[in-house]
């Protein structure tokens, strides 16, 4: 048996440091709840930028260059704090960032052992819709599955999870554990807003019974730090509110092993999950093998590194 969890917090949007202590703080704290492996939401450091579907694309550009410079920068040691973090609680963590190289920006995923050490990282492949004015694509080169003592960890992140084969591609490295970044836009007042929960439902636990595997969901619910952040910077909006967020933990049947936690209330969803489920999944149906068709349908994953 093992303990995960799914950090259902917000961070504090537009400042790296603060949004890191706050992290820190997160991961000793699953430490002292005996967590090992716990899954943070979609860019917590520094912030997802939801002004980006909610201003015109002309009025953004100074708020883009604050955005930058609150990025992390992963050739130095800005997250040296939370790699302290972990191996002080003896905790594995994937962590949501905006990466920034020079001057351009990633939507990553990054991996840090319970040893402190970084495992390696993941870029989100398509950033979507508006997202493509901000960050730039990744490539397959980090489309990977991490050893960690909980076991086989893989993520992606959003709706990166509509990419079907990029979802098969992490299933064939026999994945055991996916971690799975979100924001929320639940609390926004439009047709995605209202449906947003379920969608996410419904992507996940196809994702877990398709891959064989458990998924974490780590959301961030709005806070109205996010909102007066924005506003500060960019104007009043009447389209996105405080609150969302959706957080839970999947099993490989596709059912919850522990119900959702929904709202502004910020917390550590916490579940012990037993990896025999998973063998237990794939005698039944393993489409990492002998469910598989290769002779009829096969993956090709291009694992070179592209630099605009």
């Amino acid at each position: 048996m093992h303990t995960v969890a799914a950090a259902h917090a917000s961070s504090i949007l537009l400042d790296k440091r603060a949004s890191l202590e706050k992290a820190c703080g997160i991961v000793r704290e699953a430490g002292r709840l005996g967590v090992e492996l716990v899954c943070f939401p979609e860019t917590y450091l520094p912030g997802f930028p939801y002004w980006i579907n909610l201003y015109a694309p002309g009025d953004q550009h100074a708020i883009y260059v604050r955005y930058a410079e609150e990025s992390v920068d992963l050739s130095t040691d800005e997250l040296a704090p939370l790699c302290r973090a972990a191996a002080e609680a003896k905790c594995s963590v994937v962590m949501g960032v905006s990466e920034r190289v020079g001057a351009t920006m990633y939507n990553t995923q990054v991996f840090i052992g319970d040893d402190g050490t970084i495992a390696g990282k993941h870029r989100k492949l398509q950033p979507t819709f508006a997202e493509r004015a901000l960050w730039s694509q990744g490539d397959g080169s980090t489309l990977d599955v991490f050893d960690m003592p909980v076991g086989r960890v893989g993520g992606l992140i959003c709706y990166e999870h509509m990419l079907n084969l990029a979802r098969q591609a992490l299933i064939d490295q026999n994945m055991q554990i996916h971690c799975a970044s979100w924001p929320t836009f639940a609390s926004s007042g439009t047709n995605r807003g209202a449906v947003y929960d379920r969608k996410v439902d419904a992507l996940m636990r196809a994702h877990a019974i398709t891959g064989q595997c458990f998924v974490i969901v780590a959301q961030n619910p709005v806070t109205q730090q996010y909102v007066d952040a924005m506003e500060a910077a960019m104007g009043p909006q009447s389209v996105l509110g405080v609150g969302g967020g959706w957080s839970t933990i999947i099993g490989p049947d596709g059912e919850m092993v522990v119900e959702p936690h929904l709202g502004a209330e910020e917390k550590l969803v916490v579940a012990e999950i037993d990896l025999a489920a998973i063998a237990r999944a794939k005698v039944l149906v393993d489409t990492a093998g002998h469910y598989s068709r290769p002779e009829v349908l096969s993956l090709t994953v291009d694992r070179r590194a592209f630099r605009p």
